[in-house]
């Protein structure tokens, strides 16, 4: 038999349905018939009210029945209901670590992940990626993430550590910039808008010498020893070494020290002259700070923030002046602030809401997911409410007990468990 209930609306124009099968093999069909826009929190309830005065006198005919019936059919409703209101959380995801180690998903995190849609692949909770890793454009990054972790990621949904550069483009768009780093990072410079950048590799072969040890290298920078020096080539090369380096921006990892600390030490110390007199340092401005972070070896890798302290300290042995410097990504508090703000955007373009409904989207908790306390957890408590902090114990952090210095709300073991722990704390059901 099916027994279907039906509340309907005027005008209505759109309708939702659910099927649940019994194991007698009989149904429940659950219509829903809803006007556009679809019904705000409070309508939903009124509908849930609606349903459960429904099923009093269906439950009076049989009662050993009817009632096993309405409790899927309630249960239909609550997951139906769902649908049509925004979640009041968001998860911000650590990527190294926490999802990867290298390019190998751990903790469950293809699996984890895959809860956050719903069956046909629809985005039902929205998350981000919110890295201190970097190097390539965030739509590569994304594609590479969808192609490892088998699900669709949006470019949106991925924040590295140095996005917030594109903010700084009004600032020096047509000045000479150099760009640090493994991976892509004068053509993502490109892509944000900078229009006079170099990569360091591209900038030192514009100098003789500069770099003692290139002779006893391997590998050689984009214009090497055996570059033919055309007329056009000759004229680019006296525009580069005349023309003042107005700021530098450590993009991601440095992929040789030695040249690279050379090199910036020499723009930073001449005032963006290499081979002049001292002068006003160029600003400088680290993606981010990281000491350490787990890559594939089983041991942390030194990171960025090893880098810095590396070049400060024979910068502030050679200059009069301590080194200044600006750095971006975690735990610096503006870093949450701006995740905050994605989520909204990525919430509000899931649940195909406007610009306004997303500047009054409100969080009640968003949850941080990450392995290394002092950066993803000690940004989260630095940020302050609405952040909660789950530490997992697949990456740096493989302490049993919390964090002494920056202990997080909750510390698990896996991504998957911590997922786990807020479907029950937020009421979501797992199936």
């Amino acid at each position: 038999m099916i027994l279907e209930a039906e509340y309907s609306i005027r005008s209505s124009k759109s309708a939702k349905s659910v099927n649940q099968l019994l194991p007698n093999g009989d149904a429940i069909r659950l219509r829903l018939h809803f006007p556009a826009p679809t019904p705000n929190s409070a309508e939903l309830k009124r509908y849930s009210m609606s349903f459960r005065i429904l099923s009093k006198p269906l439950r009076s005919r049989s009662r050993n029945r009817l009632s096993p019936f309405f409790s899927i059919f309630l249960r239909s409703f609550a997951r139906i209901s769902s649908q049509f209101t925004s979640p009041t959380f968001g998860i911000a995801f650590d990527i190294d670590g926490v999802l990867l180690r290298g390019d190998a998903p751990i903790g469950g995190s293809p699996q984890a992940l895959k809860k956050l849609y719903d069956d046909s692949g629809v985005l039902r909770i929205p998350y981000i990626f919110l890295t201190n890793g970097g190097g390539f454009r965030e739509s590569k990054r994304a594609s590479n993430l969808s192609e490892v972790l088998g699900i669709n990621i949006s470019p949106l949904q991925v924040v590295q550590s140095h996005s917030p550069f594109k903010h700084l483009v009004n600032r020096y768009e047509n000045e000479l910039v150099i760009a640090v780093g493994k991976g892509e990072p004068a053509a993502v410079m490109s892509e944000y808008g900078f229009r006079n950048v170099l990569s360091i590799d591209e900038y030192a072969s514009f100098f003789d010498n500069i770099d003692p040890l290139a002779p006893y290298k391997k590998w050689t920078t984009i214009k090497g020893a055996n570059h033919e020096n055309t007329v056009a080539d000759v004229a680019e090369k006296k525009k580069i070494c005349s023309e003042r380096v107005e700021a530098t921006f450590i993009f991601s990892d440095s992929v040789d020290w030695s040249r690279d600390i050379q090199v910036l030490c020499d723009i930073l110390r001449t005032g963006g002259l290499p081979g002049r007199e001292f002068g006003h340092q160029p600003d400088l401005y680290f993606a981010h700070d990281d000491l350490e972070y787990q890559a594939a070896f089983p041991c942390e890798r030194f990171g960025m923030g090893a880098f810095r302290i590396a070049l400060e300290s024979i910068y502030n042995r050679i200059h009069p002046h301590a080194l200044q410097y600006t750095c971006f990504g975690k735990p610096n508090p503006l870093v949450f602030r701006n995740a905050e703000a994605v989520l909204k955007l990525v919430s509000s373009i899931d649940q195909n809401k406007t610009a306004a409904n997303n500047e009054s989207r409100h969080f009640k908790t968003l949850y941080m997911i990450g392995d290394n306390p002092a950066v993803d957890i000690n940004g989260a408590i630095q940020a302050g409410s609405p952040w909660f902090s789950i530490l997992t114990r697949t990456g740096v952090f493989k302490g049993r007990a919390n964090h002494d210095k920056y202990p997080a709300n909750l510390v698990v073991d896996t991504v998957e468990e911590a997922v786990e722990y807020i479907f029950k704390k937020e009421g979501i059901s797992l199936e």
